[in-house]
């Protein structure tokens, strides 16, 4: 059996532990501060400890990102080459070209929620999703796998500024869009203003952090948005037609009748 840990029971982690926690190929260890007697339902070994986490052939990272340096510190202290360790953070600042005693590998598993914390973890979060890695590690992927998720080999180089346009702005624009409108055209929307601003329900936290550490991407954005509807406010009709339709037919080639990226 692997060993595998999950520091961090939020969201991401609790996720990992619901959905490995039956498969017999893998021993499961989590520590967190505030969820690890709820995690003790899944696996005995749990705690608040993050020494309960040095005998893993895997560590799954899933703390705040502010967290991230601190964490990894702390393992340097006691982990060694034999261990991997993966970070699941959304942000790549500060984290790239990092060296440790162990065996440090980036990753992000391009799934979600508006919703956070170990009660709003499941096993059906990563069904699906693409789980961006860094380097090639035989173990990392057959556990993405059985997470249900996709292995996505990238350079975190750019992967800041691709989040930026996938998740972080996104999140930070429906949180904009929603307090841009009125009370009394609250209470006439329906669908289609509840689905754009499912994100202004995310994690403050998360997003706070998204902001302050991936600012420079995401205002970037906002500028590019900006230019794009001054360029609409001059195009004919035709044109604006024109350009809808392209936009419309891109975004419709993007997904299945399931939902699912298909690009």
């Amino acid at each position: 059996m692997k060993k595998i840990g999950i520091a961090g029971l939020g969201l991401i982690g609790g996720s990992i532990l619901k959905k490995l926690y039956k498969n017999e190929a893998y021993e499961l260890f989590c520590v967190s501060e505030s969820s690890y007697k709820e995690a003790r339902k899944y696996t005995k070994n749990s705690s608040n400890d993050i020494k309960t986490l040095k005998d893993c052939d895997i560590i799954f990272l899933c703390c705040k990102i502010s967290d991230t340096l601190n964490i990894l510190n702390n393992l340097n202290l006691f982990l060694n080459k034999k261990t991997t360790v993966v970070d699941v953070a959304s942000v790549k600042k500060g984290l790239l070209n990092k060296k440790y005693n162990f065996n440090f590998i980036l990753s992000h598993p391009m799934a979600g929620s508006e919703k956070s914390g170990f009660k709003a973890s499941s096993p059906k979060l990563f069904k699906d999703a693409k789980w961006l890695i860094e380097k090639n590690n035989k173990l990392l992927e057959n556990i993405i796998k059985d997470l249900g998720a996709i292995p996505y080999l990238t350079d975190m180089k750019n992967h800041d500024k691709y989040c930026a346009s996938v998740s972080h702005f996104p999140t930070i624009l429906s949180f904009l869009l929603f307090d841009c409108v009125s009370t009394d055209a609250l209470k006439i929307a329906s669908s289609g203003f509840r689905d754009t601003t499912r994100l202004a329900m995310s994690e403050i936290d998360m997003t706070l952090n998204m902001l302050k550490l991936n600012e420079e991407n995401i205002s970037e954005l906002f500028n590019k948005l900006q230019d794009k509807f001054n360029y609409l406010k001059k195009c004919s009709d035709s044109e604006k037609i024109k350009l809808f339709k392209q936009i419309s037919e891109k975004r419709k080639e993007m997904y299945d009748n399931f939902g699912k990226n298909i690009l």
